[in-house]
């Protein structure tokens, strides 16, 4: 209860700061800091993620959510913070799978530190290890979330946000992970070389910002914002 009383109050400030944004954190930009992983990506699945199909996965529902985001992209964070509790209650009522893919773009706003490449190597340790302390450990990325041009939060804050939120120490993991690292960075590219393809089937030519959400192969087209809008689209496809 508390978490989602902090998720509202979040989503109330962050609203004013995206205005309702449909169009998102653009992935266009770059810059020439951005360390870039150059191990091996995994392949096969491994816990909750799907290597092959660049997603970790949350519940088992018959409808699939799928969620294409950044850990520092700010129109993400204010859409969780605002479908948070929605995304909440259709796991936990079995209604829906959500499947997060992990994008890296905004790499380039965080002096270096390849925060979002760091974050989404969390992210996929805690999902080899600890299936339900997925979703409360990428909801906590968005709690007081990082800005923009900042150095995000440090290997040791994104451990303890995972130990908060039910995962066994990803410590050694994380310095370990340049795998999942390389994994994230793949995905960025290939959401920008597309086709994207959900299910085996095309579904968008390239990912042209984030969040991207889609409902059974359907994108949302409403504001991230409109907690109203998007519980009727995840109602009605």
């Amino acid at each position: 209860m508390k978490s989602r009383m902090r998720r509202a109050a979040a989503a109330a400030v962050l609203a004013v700061a995206v205005v309702a944004s449909v169009a998102g954190c653009s992935l266009l930009g770059g810059a020439s800091n951005v360390p870039v992983a150059t191990d091996a990506p995994p392949t096969g699945t491994d816990g909750a993620v799907d290597f092959d199909g660049g997603f970790i996965t949350v519940g088992d529902g018959a409808k699939k959510v799928d969620v294409w985001f950044d850990a520092m992209c700010p129109v993400c964070g204010a859409f969780e913070q605002t479908n948070g509790d929605t995304f909440d209650s259709a796991v936990e009522d079995g209604s829906i799978t959500l499947r997060l893919h992990p994008l890296t773009f905004l790499d380039a706003a965080s002096n270096g530190t390849g925060y979002s490449t760091r974050a989404a190597a969390a992210l996929t340790c805690v999902a080899v290890t600890d299936r339900n302390a997925v979703l409360p450990f990428y909801q906590a990325l968005y709690t007081d979330q990082p800005k923009e041009n900042s150095d995000g939060l440090t290997d040791k804050e994104l451990t303890k946000r995972a130990s908060d939120a039910g995962s066994s120490d990803i410590s050694s993991c994380l310095a370990d992970s340049g795998p999942y690292k390389a994994w994230a960075q793949a995905n960025t590219a290939n959401s920008q070389k597309g086709p994207i393809e959900v299910d085996g089937k095309k579904v968008l030519d390239t990912i042209k910002g984030t969040p991207t959400v889609l409902v059974n192969g359907e994108m949302y087209p409403g504001g991230v914002t409109d907690k109203k809008a998007f519980t009727a689209f995840l109602a009605d496809h």
